[in-house]
């Protein structure tokens, strides 16, 4: 927890930002996994905690911003609870560590919402994610629970999304935090890596390691299918020359988060078409950071990468003809099919439940519908303090050759005979967050993990 003045300076720019209104932030419930009392493990509403700081369950925030009147909401637990579970400070002494004057039990939140719709005042929420908090949204407001989402205040997420975006110093060094982490989790791996060494074992003992300083700050993605967006670790043995790719990230105790993507050759070293490959991705990921800063359009960036694998991929035979009109046709997304980065901070894809329209792209920039552009998170020009990742990626996705080639697609850019002989090869993803700075951009994260073809090679051989 940052200090209360910190939360108190958050929710004040909250009310200007707003206006007027009632803006209710639910901070989240216990989520049973398999039987009531056999819950996940708890993790607090990221806005909730960006504003109102405590970690504790069933809990909401109430900003009253027409009669200038802050409240947290919730019930003291009892002795059964304590029992269970230790002692809890009361909701008004947690309410008092954050700079908010008032506390309230739960029984009093319809009656403070119906009172604020008598008097004309808007009511103003999030876009729930969880359906316990579309079910109370519903009591509260009289309305079907899968109209909340529609109804959530965009005067609320544009304010919301302005003041997360940008980093202050104190959450830079939380961040810092989570990278020192992911440093430890992917050199492991990186160690670990050997051939008959299950994908499981791995993301085990990397996930230890997070788990035991803060948590994962999403699912491990470990597979030596690297084709695969999201492959998940399973029991296979790693095989000695396929490679192993690890994104995989950590979350601090106070909810900041890492997300970094590398690839290893089972075995220590790459074979000749794996360095073709890893160098495309290693250039255009290199090519991100050099170009990264304020003003520039993320899009601009996502774009220049596919041209520096397109040029890359055309330098070894797999694709042809012009870089600009290849990359307008979207004839590089059959190898490379996602966006160039997210935003990060507290959420891994920092705010995307508030939606990404909101988030990543503005008036001046809008998503795109062609294949993977479509799945560009962000393009909005950057600004100093956000977090961004870079993350360029080569796929050769056995189904999806198939489906471009039976249909015809690209073929005056696509050499598919020479593109059939790589339906083996997996795919490389190179992953590091960067902070947008005054001047450029820096690479968090005090020791970068390894990721330059000899130097991945070198620290396999110790």
């Amino acid at each position: 927890m940052f200090a209360k003045e910190t939360y108190v300076a958050r929710r004040d720019a909250l009310k200007k930002l707003v206006g007027s209104g009632l803006v209710l932030m639910f901070g989240n419930n216990d989520a049973p996994r398999n039987y009531p009392a056999n819950a996940y493990k708890f993790r607090q509403d990221s806005s909730f905690l960006y504003f109102f700081g405590q970690k504790r369950e069933g809990l909401v925030g109430a900003i009253d911003i027409d009669n200038d009147r802050e409240y947290l909401i919730g019930d003291d637990i009892d002795i059964d609870d304590i029992i269970w579970f230790g002692f809890v400070p009361s909701v008004n002494d947690l309410a008092h560590e954050v700079g908010v004057a008032y506390s309230a039990p739960m029984s009093e939140l319809q009656k403070m919402v119906d009172q604020a719709r008598s008097q004309g005042q808007r009511i103003h929420y999030l876009p729930p994610y969880r359906h316990d908090h579309m079910i109370q949204l519903s009591d509260l407001l009289g309305i079907h629970p899968l109209q909340t989402r529609a109804n959530a205040s965009v005067e609320l997420i544009k304010a919301v999304v302005s003041l997360r975006a940008v980093k202050s110093d104190e959450e830079i060094v939380e961040i810092e935090k989570a990278m020192a982490i992911g440093y430890e989790m992917h050199t492991t791996a990186m160690k670990t890596c050997a051939p008959g060494i299950t994908e499981q074992f791995i993301a085990g003992k990397i996930e230890g390691i997070a788990n035991g300083l803060g948590a994962t700050s999403f699912q491990s993605i470990l597979s030596m299918h690297g084709e695969i967006q999201h492959g998940y670790p399973s029991p296979r043995q790693l095989e000695a020359g396929r490679l192993m790719l690890c994104d995989a990230g950590a979350e601090t105790n106070s909810g900041y988060c890492s997300d970094n993507t590398r690839v290893t050759p089972i075995g220590g070293k790459f074979s000749p078409r794996q360095r073709d490959i890893y160098g495309a991705v290693e250039a255009a990921h290199d090519a991100v950071i050099d170009m990264a800063k304020p003003g520039l359009k993320w899009l601009d960036a996502h774009l220049t990468a596919a041209r520096v694998i397109t040029d890359h991929l055309k330098a070894i035979g797999l694709m042809k003809g012009n870089t600009e009109d290849a990359v307008q046709a979207g004839a590089h997304a059959m190898f490379f099919p996602h966006g160039l980065g997210h935003m990060m901070g507290m959420d891994v894809h920092d705010m995307e439940g508030l939606g990404q329209n909101y988030v990543g792209f503005d008036d001046e920039v809008q998503p795109s519908t062609q294949f993977g552009l479509n799945c560009l998170r962000c393009g909005r020009r950057m600004q100093p303090g956000f977090v961004m990742t870079d993350e360029p990626g080569v796929y050769f996705i056995p189904h999806l050759i198939d489906l471009w080639r039976s249909e015809g697609k690209h073929t005056e850019f696509i050499n598919y005979d020479a593109v059939e002989k790589f339906k083996d090869f997996g795919g490389v993803r190179l992953e590091d967050d960067i902070l947008i700075t005054e001047e450029g951009c820096r690479v968090l994260g005090e020791k970068v993990i390894p990721y330059h073809i000899d130097e991945v090679e070198a620290f396999i051989a110790k």
